[in-house]
């Protein structure tokens, strides 16, 4: 069983959800308190999910096996995501040594490049442009400074058929299917 979640978890819950879970996959969405407050509506966001993020490792530890190659599937442990903001790169930054001070460079991670500006984004004036090329390297640097030493690294890519289209609703994600020209 995986909990896929945005890492804003009651600490005391993730003992009961242990119980039924193999593998975590929170986010580290932010560690600026007024950015969290600007994007969930709760500058307490980096507290929490930090608290949160320790009770994981603690019930579960690290993701293993860990195998870059897919040969060997994960069985239990913690994998943190985070999503670089166009824009906020030093949010990045910061939740990067926040997490290496944290927990050393062990503990694995994802750095995701996928973010895509939506209507909601323009009406907020927040995020209405995609990740630049100059911004995602800045951050991976820092990782390989920090020697995080199990990462993945999601390519950057102008477009996402990752992003959900509603307007079919039998097939929002159409980066699933194993070839596009099988329909």
């Amino acid at each position: 069983m995986i909990f896929n979640g945005s890492g804003y978890q009651k600490q005391e819950m993730i003992a009961e959800y242990a119980e039924f879970v193999d593998i975590f996959l929170p986010d580290f969405k932010f560690s600026e308190a007024e950015l969290a407050k600007r994007c969930m509506g709760d500058e307490r966001y980096p507290g929490i999910a930090l608290r949160a993020l320790h009770e994981m490792v603690r019930m579960k530890g690290f993701l293993e096996p860990w195998d870059q190659t897919g040969e060997n599937i994960a069985r239990r442990g913690v994998l943190v995501r985070h999503l670089v903001l166009p824009g906020k790169v030093g949010n990045s930054l910061d939740v990067l040594r926040l997490l290496h001070r944290e927990f050393g460079p062990g503990l694995p991670l994802s750095v995701m490049s996928q973010f895509c500006p939506v209507p909601e984004c323009s009406e907020q004036k927040m995020f209405q442009r995609g990740l630049t090329p100059d911004e995602y390297a800045r951050v991976l640097e820092l990782v390989a400074e920090l020697g995080f030493e199990k990462v993945y690294i999601q390519e950057l890519r102008e477009e996402t058929s990752f992003l959900p289209d509603f307007k079919d609703p039998l097939d929002p994600f159409p980066g699933n299917r194993q070839n596009p020209s099988m329909d």
